[in-house]
């Protein structure tokens, strides 16, 4: 069997797949009550039959048989959740464009999904040799030029397929065309590029259900957060804001334990983001959509990045299977070695600590810290998570105690904010 006839397969076999909604049935039937009855006429079932069907297939004057032909197909591995919802509801725009690379690989921008909070491409990559290495600059337009953010992709069995769905900033919505530009690195470590052009329909992109400002202020240990405004549309709710706070760097993920409350249920974090310039740092949080139906609206920053002053000594000469506690926080030893020049010493904590002032101590002197290596996660039967790392000290002979002087970690802080939605 050849490629087209692959094709034609497995098209014809997706059409047989397909269900009409439940809604169908009841819709037409009212359509077809509102006609005026002629009394003195016999129904011809047959013809009504294939009127019926006719409407069916080709979706005629009836809204519902679009969501067929907005459904963005083959891309049900990569949606989940609300987007894939929303796909289901057909409240993408299919596009269907491709361009060829040079190396021969087809680039394919299958739909889009957009709204004030950002543009969702849905893309094919083919190219039976090879299909590493694509990235996309950006999306460019009237008044735009989208950034590309995260990204997830599934590559079909025999490697020759990927499908995938990357995330950009929002497009102006006076843009009619959009042109979409990749880059891809060949074999033989040449750069190549494509760009695809496609149209916008913004009359299609989906409305946002809440726009407006905060405008409060949180302060935490070390600084203040400023909750600025909140964007929530179909497919994500975005809060912005600014903040100074003089540890921030000190912790991978300081939002962590913010967290929104739609109803009085907590609506899942999908990312943030944080831009330091000269003017001052801003931030991004990225939840999931808000339900339908909105009582209630709650941001409570459950916690946030702090500092604490230890100033303990750990004894060095017995390694323990208990942690020790540290200003309620547990440091487990796990191990201490010497080498030829340095001594090791592997620690585990909280993924959420970082301890300040490091130093090793015995016959009286005192050696610093002088790198870290080897960071590890490990889950314990309670489902905690621990990091695990490795000091190294620059020594020739095993100290007796290691000192710590604090540590950056998340503490408590407890704040709501009632966020208006009505």
């Amino acid at each position: 069997m050849n490629e087209i006839e692959k094709r034609l397969a497995e098209e014809h076999e997706r059409l047989n797949k397909i269900k009409a909604p439940n809604e169908l049935e009841g819709r037409l039937r009212q359509a077809l009550d509102k006609v005026p009855r002629k009394k003195k006429l016999k129904p011809k079932w047959p013809l009504a039959v294939a009127a019926l069907l006719f409407v069916c297939l080709v979706g005629y004057n009836y809204n519902g048989l679009a969501y067929y032909g907005k459904k963005i197909i083959g891309f049900d591995e990569v949606m989940s959740g609300t987007l894939a919802e929303l796909n289901e509801q057909g409240m993408g725009q299919t596009i269907g464009k491709q361009v060829l690379l040079e190396d021969g690989t087809e680039l394919t921008v299958d739909g889009i999904m957009t709204d004030a909070n950002q543009l969702i491409l849905y893309y094919t990559l083919m190219n039976s040799e090879d299909n590493e290495g694509i990235t996309f600059a950006s999306i460019k337009g009237f008044l735009t030029n989208s950034s590309r953010g995260a990204g997830t992709s599934i590559i079909n069995e025999e490697q020759s397929e990927i499908k995938g769905q990357m995330f950009f900033d929002p497009v102006n919505p006076f843009a009619k065309t959009l042109t979409l530009e990749a880059t891809k690195l060949t074999k033989d470590g040449r750069s190549i590029s494509g760009s695809i052009s496609f149209p916008y329909d913004p009359n299609k992109a989906m409305q946002s259900e809440i726009q407006q400002k905060i405008n409060q202020t949180v302060k935490v240990d070390k600084g203040t957060i400023t909750f600025k405004a909140i964007t929530a549309t179909p497919t994500v709710t975005i809060i912005k804001g600014t903040m100074n706070v003089g540890n921030l760097s000190r912790i991978n993920l300081p939002f962590e334990k913010v967290e929104l409350r739609a109803n009085g249920k907590s609506v899942e974090m999908m990312g943030s983001g944080i831009t330091t310039k000269l003017g001052g740092t801003t931030f991004e949080l990225r939840y999931d959509a808000l339900p339908k139906e909105l009582d209630s609206l709650d941001l409570v920053v459950k916690e946030f990045v702090g500092y604490t002053i230890v100033d303990e000594k750990i004894p060095l000469s017995t390694i323990s299977e208990h942690p020790f506690l540290l200003k309620g926080e547990d440091l487990w030893v796990r191990d201490v070695v010497q080498t030829k020049d340095s001594v090791e010493i592997t620690i585990a904590s909280n993924d959420d600590i970082l301890f300040d002032g490091v130093t090793i101590e015995g016959e009286g002197s005192s050696t610093p810290l002088e790198t870290t290596v080897g960071q590890d996660f490990e889950k314990l039967y309670n489902g905690r998570i621990l990091k695990v790392r490795t000091l190294v000290f620059p020594l020739e002979t095993t100290p007796d105690y290691m000192h710590i002087k604090g540590m950056h970690h998340m503490k408590p802080v407890d704040y709501k904010i009632e966020i208006p939605v009505k």
